[in-house]
C-alpha cells in the first residue's frame, strides 16, 4: 500500500506546545524498520492552484507568505513559519497522492493529514489548509472537468473532534456526503452540521462506540453511493488521549478501522485514509494505535489487490 509523509519539514514550536509533532517522524520510523505491505513516498506540495479549489485567495496567500495576523496565528496554535507554511502544503499533497492511489489500487494513506478544522478562508485548532476537502475537490475536477461533477465522495471522520472545518465547506453540496462521530462535549464547542453528526458522552467505551458506528455507517449506505471515500482515523478516541474524553481500548479502535475498512471493501469504494488527531499521555500509545491503523489499511489494499488479480485472471 502506498503512504505519503510529510514530516520532514518540522513546525517551530515553543517549549511545552502540547502539539506532538515527533508522532509523525516516530510512525515513519517505526514502518523504515518494518515496512511489511507499506511503500512510503514523500509527499510533494500542493500547488496553489490546487488550493484554492477550497481555500479563499487572501488566506492562501497570507499562510504561504507569513502575512497571518497574530489572532489567526493563535486560533491555528502554530507560529508561522516557513516550514509550517511548508509542511501544510505537503500534508495536502500526501493527501492528494494518497487519493489518487486510491482510486487507482483501492487503498492508500496520508501519514499525518485529517486537518479537519481548517475552513475555507481561515485555519484553527492545528489545522492550516483542508487536507481531505482539497483532495476531495481535485479529485472531483481530474476525474469529471470540474467541481463537483460525476464523482460522489463520502468523509467518515472518526476523529474525537467534530469536523467542524470540512463541514462548512460542504454545506448545501450532494456531490460531497460528511460523516463525523465524536464527543459531544469536547472541541469545537460550537459544532457545524455535517449530513451525519453522532455525538458521543464523554467516557463512551468500546461497545457502545461500535454500537453507534454501526448504526451511522447504515445510516450512510443508505443515503449515499460514493466513488471514492476519506477516512480520518483519528487515534485520539483512545483511553490515554489527553485531549480525546472517550474511553476506547486499543482493542477497540482496532475493530473500528476494521469496520470502516471492511464496510468499503465490500462496496468496492477506494479510501485514502488519514491519521488526524492523537495526543496520548503516553506517546508510544498514540503512535502504536496509529501503527495498528496502517497495518489493517495494509491488509485491506492486499485484499483490494488479490479480488484485481481475480478480476484480472482468464477464466
Amino acid at each position: 500500500m502506498l503512504a505519503f509523509h510529510s514530516d520532514a519539514h518540522s513546525l517551530a514550536l515553543p517549549p511545552g506546545h502540547r502539539f506532538p509533532q515527533s508522532k509523525y517522524r516516530l510512525l515513519r520510523e517505526h514502518f523504515e524498520r518494518e515496512p511489511g505491505l507499506l511503500r512510503m513516498r514523500p509527499a510533494p506540495a500542493a500547488t496553489e492552484a490546487e488550493l484554492a479549489l477550497v481555500h479563499t485567495p487572501g488566506y492562501i496567500a497570507a499562510v504561504r507568505d507569513g502575512s497571518l495576523s497574530a489572532a489567526q496565528q493563535r486560533e491555528i496554535g502554530f507560529p508561522w513559519s516557513p516550514s509550517m507554511a511548508e509542511r501544510s502544503c505537503r500534508s495536502v499533497g500526501a493527501s492528494i497522492a494518497a487519493a489518487r492511489a486510491a482510486l487507482a489500487e483501492g487503498v492508500a494513506a496520508n501519514m499525518a493529514g485529517g486537518t479537519h478544522h481548517a475552513y475555507a478562508d481561515k485555519g484553527s485548532g492545528y489545522c492550516v489548509f483542508n487536507d481531505v476537502a482539497v483532495a476531495a475537490r481535485l479529485m472531483q475536477s481530474e476525474r469529471a472537468g470540474g467541481p463537483g461533477g460525476g464523482l460522489r465522495v463520502l468523509v467518515i471522520d472518526l476523529d474525537v473532534h467534530q469536523g467542524n472545518g470540512t463541514a462548512a465547506i460542504f454545506r448545501g453540496d450532494d456531490t460531497v456526503f460528511t460523516f463525523s462521530m465524536h464527543g459531544e462535549k469536547n472541541f469545537p464547542f460550537r459544532k457545524e452540521a455535517s449530513d451525519l453528526d453522532v455525538g458521543l458522552p464523554d467516557g463512551c467505551g468500546d461497545a457502545d462506540y461500535l454500537a453507534a458506528l454501526d448504526g451511522a455507517l447504515a445510516q450512510v449506505w443508505q443515503r449515499c453511493e460514493p466513488g471514492l471515500a476519506f477516512y480520518l482515523a483519528g487515534a485520539d478516541p483512545h483511553e490515554g488521549d489527553r485531549l480525546g474524553r472517550l474511553k476506547l481500548t486499543h482493542a477497540g479502535l482496532a475493530e473500528r478501522d476494521r469496520r470502516v475498512l471492511a464496510a468499503l471493501r465490500e462496496r468496492r469504494i477506494p479510501v485514502a485514509l488519514s491519521m488526524a488527531g492523537g495526543y496520548g499521555h503516553d506517546l508510544a500509545t498514540t503512535v502504536a494505535a496509529q501503527v495498528t491503523t496502517l497495518n489493517l489499511a495494509a491488509q485491506a489494499w492486499a485484499g483490494w489487490a488479490a479480488g484485481r488479480r481475480m478480476e484480472e485472471s482468464p477464466a
